[in-house]
């Protein structure tokens, strides 16, 4: 603002005339330049000078004729007092929004590259790094394919920016899309500066007592009636707790994130009968980030997920739509699947990431904890397999603490990521794990005299690809996936040498999927998704080997080779919030049949 000198009078026209020019020029000047408040403060201070050389002036005979110069002039007082104030609160509001930006939710963040942060200054970057963050939540909030209103998806459209953390539905549909390098966390909090504002809370109980962290969660609860092959069919009812999931998430630095993940499940644990629980306490991700830049982040040794599926990767019940999480997902990849591990992620180019791991591998052991010896061996006696024809690779996952794992051996897992631009609403992604050997250490057959022989290496790769393409404009979601299972040598499983029948497995494992879904908007918002589901694969193909072999114990029963219809809704209040309720029919090849089918209902958040 130009601010000009002006001589008062008792008529007072001049101080009208020169202090309104100057206002009108210098506030359109301001605003060009981001300058307003203080300019605001100074002619502020010019126009109360004015004012008391107007009051003086009063008493003066020419007081009659100068009245509506004065009423003029200080309505204008007041007028740019109130946008002073507006000012101020603005100011207040960014300064502290700046401020409380902390940490995302392991869950999601776990899986998601970082903000670009070089590593610079730190004065200079975090200025730099809430824009680009802000920027990408709201790219990340129009690509978004789960939670996506159809009437604003058109290609090439762009959500506004705002000044603001990702909510949870931007966080939910970016994660869908498993479109990085959308933002693992949203920026660094200065943790030099002022308390966050009350608006950043945990769980919106309290504000978060340090700057730079803040704690999500996620859970489900289901209900239903299921049969019970064990009886004959039998329909039983129930209810389970099954999970409840805390998310603390730390922002060290500009460019150092720790994540975790600890889970309760199926209500808990407990010793004494009277207590009435049998579920578990566990950690399923513990581990620090440390971003160079968009090409590269190292992930230090810690607990981490296996990358490998986007359900393992993605397993929030609001983003799948079944009670239950997709039949393969329950076996030929078992969810969630974690193990210690370290590794390093990021962009190739833009549409595509990728991340590779090295891990503690899978171990062909799925009994108890005192079957693992205080020798680092198998105690004898027998044992339950790891991986088997019944539940495939669903009890294969190693330990993550007190030393217990019964092998040496290191995995390897590498992904690739993709959301190409020319097909707007379609990513995917493919992964391929390999371990040299699944054996654990003292590992052994039992023949039928009961001798117990030693059983040799046997590598295993895992091949997964999925797909997943919300139709712009539209309310059609398809969604794909497969995966296959080699063994080098399944002579040496467990299942193939412990004497019983009907978990054998062959060379090769297999399934896939197909699903759509159709989103339909309520008047209130509410986003209802019916969808179906269909699965098969087979858990005992041909190819079978070991001394259930020789022992005639080798037979393809055909309870591992099953087919899944799933079909049923999910309403969603919110893109946090879910309820679900689904029927599934089971078929298998055995004799007696699956018997399996199940009715259930669930509730599933994430926040």
């Amino acid at each position: 603002m130009d601010l000009v000198s002006c001589n008062v009078r008792p008529g007072g026209r001049a101080l009208t005339h020169v202090v309104a020019s100057g206002l009108s020029n210098g506030s359109r000047a301001a605003r060009g330049r981001g300058r307003l408040l203080p300019s605001l403060l100074a002619a502020v201070s010019t126009l109360a000078l004015g004012a008391v050389t107007a009051k003086a002036a009063e008493n003066a005979p020419s007081r009659a004729t100068d009245g509506p110069a004065v009423k003029a002039l200080m309505a204008k007082l007041e007028s740019m007092e109130q946008r002073i104030n507006s000012l101020q609160v603005e100011l207040k509001d960014a300064k502290a929004k700046k401020a409380a930006s902390v940490g995302q939710s392991a869950s999601l963040a776990s899986r998601r590259p970082a903000d670009k942060v070089a590593l610079t200054d730190s004065k200079d970057q975090r200025g730099s790094a809430s824009k680009a963050s802000l920027n990408a939540a709201s790219a990340s909030t129009s690509n978004a394919m789960a939670f996506a209103d159809p009437k604003s998806s058109k290609t090439g459209e762009q959500a506004p920016e705002r000044a603001e953390s990702p909510t949870p539905a931007s966080r939910l549909a970016a994660a869908f899309a498993d479109s990085e390098p959308k933002p693992r966390f949203q920026p660094a909090a200065d943790l030099k500066g002022p308390p966050p504002s009350p608006g950043r809370d945990l769980f919106g109980a309290a504000p978060t007592p340090v700057s730079g962290m803040k704690i999500g969660m996620y859970g489900e609860i289901k209900f239903g009636s299921m049969q019970n092959p064990d009886a004959n069919g039998q329909w039983q009812n129930g209810f389970d707790a099954h999970r409840l999931v805390l998310l603390p998430t730390y922002q060290v630095n500009d460019y150092i994130t720790f994540n975790a993940e600890l889970e309760w499940e199926h209500g808990g644990i407990a010793f004494d009968n009277d207590d009435k629980l049998h579920g578990a306490v566990e950690v399923e991700q513990a581990f620090f980030d440390i971003k160079f830049n968009d090409y590269f982040t190292l992930r230090s040794p810690g607990v981490d997920l296996i990358p490998i599926s986007f359900t393992n990767l993605y397993h929030e019940p609001t983003l799948f739509y079944s009670v239950r999480r997709p039949e393969l997902a329950n076996g030929l990849i078992p969810t969630t699947w974690y193990a210690p591990a370290a590794g390093f992620y990021g962009k190739i180019v833009d549409g595509l990431n990728y991340q590779f791991q090295v891990s503690q591998s899978a171990e062909d052991f799925g009994d108890s904890f005192d079957r693992r010896g205080d020798n680092g061996h198998i105690t004898p006696g027998g044992y339950e397999g790891g991986i088997n024809g019944l539940e495939a690779l669903q009890l294969s996952r190693p330990p993550i603490g007190d030393n217990r794992q019964l092998s040496n051996q290191l995995a390897y897992t590498f992904r690739l990521s993709y959301t190409p631009s020319f097909l707007p609403g379609f990513a995917g992604s493919s992964a391929i794990y390999y371990s040299p050997n699944v054996t654990p250490r003292g590992a052994y057959a039992t023949d039928p005299n009961g001798n117990e022989l030693q059983l040799g290496k046997n590598a295993m790769t895992i091949f997964n690809t999925e797909a997943r393409y919300r139709v712009p404009n539209t309310g059609l979601e398809l969604r794909g996936e497969y995966a296959f299972v080699n063994f080098s040598n399944p002579e040496n499983l467990r299942a193939n040498n412990d004497l019983v029948d009907d978990n054998n497995v062959g060379k090769n494992m297999w399934g896939y999927s197909g699903e759509i879904a159709y989103h339909f908007r309520a008047p209130n918002d509410y986003d209802i998704v019916p969808f179906y589901r269909y699965t098969r694969q087979n858990f005992q193909t041909s190819g079978m080997l070991g001394s259930d072999l020789t022992n005639g114990i080798n037979n393809i029963t055909g309870h591992g080779d099953m087919t899944f219809h799933d079909v049923g809704l999910a309403i969603f209040p919110n893109p946090s919030l879910v309820y679900k309720l689904n029927y599934t029919k089971v078929i298998d090849h055995s004799a007696a049949g699956a018997m399996s089918d199940r009715i259930l209902a669930g509730v599933g958040w994430l926040w």
